[in-house]
Formats: C-alpha cells, sequence, structure tokens
C-alpha cells in the first residue's frame, strides 16, 4: 500500500456550523445507535437527537438544512467531543461526509480519535471561529480551503491562522495516519527485520 496516497497536506469544501460548547460524544452519536459491527450506515445517526423528536419529526438544525447538504468542514466551538471516549463519534461524522473539522477547543481524546482516522482537527481563535460561522451561515455555498503546510485556512479571500497538534500535522502530511496501512505498507521490511531476530525462531 502507497502512503503518498493518504497524504492529506489540503482539503478543500463546503462548511457547516454546528454552534454550543460542551457538545459530547453522546449528543454526536447517542449510545443506543452504537450496537453495530461495523461503523458503516452510523452517518444518518449524527447528532440524531438534536436533529429528530421522539416521533421522527425533524427539528431545525444545520444537519437537516439542505442548504449544508453537502458540507465536509464542520465548525464548532469550545470543548467539542467532551464526554465518552467513543471512536464512534468520529466515525459518525465522517461518514456523515465530514473531512476536517474547525473549532475553538477540542476534547483530547476526540482529537485523537479524527486524528487516527485522517481527520485534520484544527483550533482557531474565538473570533475567527465566530467570523467563520457568520461567514458560512450568510453564504451556505462559500468554500473553504485548508493547508495542513502552511497552518492557514481560507475562506472568502481572507486568510486565517490554526494550530493543529505537531504529531497529527506530520501524520497528515507524511500519509502515515493510518497505523495499519503503515503497517501494510512496511510489510516487507518486517519479514525481513523478522528473520535477523533470533527469539522469533528458537522453537523452530
Amino acid at each position: 500500500m502507497d502512503t503518498s496516497k493518504m497524504i492529506r497536506d489540503s482539503i478543500s469544501g463546503r462548511c457547516i456550523a454546528v454552534r454550543g460548547n460542551d457538545i459530547d460524544t453522546d449528543r454526536i452519536i447517542p449510545a443506543r445507535f452504537m450496537k453495530v459491527v461495523s461503523f458503516a450506515g452510523l452517518g444518518e445517526y449524527a447528532f440524531y437527537d438534536e436533529r429528530y423528536t421522539g416521533n421522527g419529526d425533524k427539528k431545525k438544525h444545520p444537519f437537516n438544512d439542505e442548504a449544508f447538504s453537502s458540507a465536509s468542514i464542520l465548525l464548532v466551538n469550545k470543548n467539542f467531543g467532551c464526554g465518552s471516549s467513543r471512536e464512534h463519534a468520529p466515525q459518525a461524522l465522517y461518514r456523515a461526509g465530514i473531512k476536517a473539522i474547525v473549532g475553538e477547543s477540542f476534547a483530547e481524546i476526540f482529537e485523537g480519535n479524527c486524528s487516527v482516522m485522517g481527520i485534520p482537527v484544527l483550533t482557531v481563535s474565538s473570533d475567527d471561529i465566530e467570523n467563520l460561522m457568520s461567514e458560512v451561515e450568510n453564504n451556505p455555498e462559500v468554500k473553504m480551503k485548508i493547508d495542513i503546510n502552511v497552518k492557514q485556512l481560507f475562506l472568502n479571500e481572507k486568510a486565517y491562522n490554526f494550530n493543529i497538534p505537531d504529531s497529527s500535522r506530520l501524520s497528515l502530511l507524511n500519509g502515515t495516519w493510518d497505523s495499519t496501512a503503515a503497517l501494510l505498507n512496511a510489510r516487507n521490511k518486517i519479514i525481513s527485520k523478522s528473520k535477523e531476530l533470533p527469539y522469533l525462531h528458537a522453537f523452530e
């Protein structure tokens, strides 16, 4: 497997803003939808209880708004992804079409779960996220470009600086964010090295 195909140095797309601090993983994906053998299909349950009444009627929510139906970059506020450490939360967002998340701050485990999926999690100032959200809400068609190399994002020809952990940034730029793919890519090297280790063959 060629890890160069997984390099994510830039991402472009339309945005969707979900306002509110301390949005936890249970709000992102309610626990009752986690009883699955694979993550496939979780996208339809992203923010489910925020989007639907107990009778299944739609509530007013950005994820129910057709104007944002093709959005791939999520804008959020403070402490997004707090609560339990379920990896189903970033999986649900990813399968709902989200390829990057920009916010004021994130829960550490949520951020880590996103990183190993290749989803950039970027932090900006409170003033900047407010400007970005307002721009997107006023013009759903506007597209954002994220440049991981220079740690800047661009919207309406304006540049915004963002922060990202160095380890996450390097894994995105090197295409090594997927540890399983990295191991498969190094298969021949691993086999070769294993033949040099006497303790692996002591009982042959």
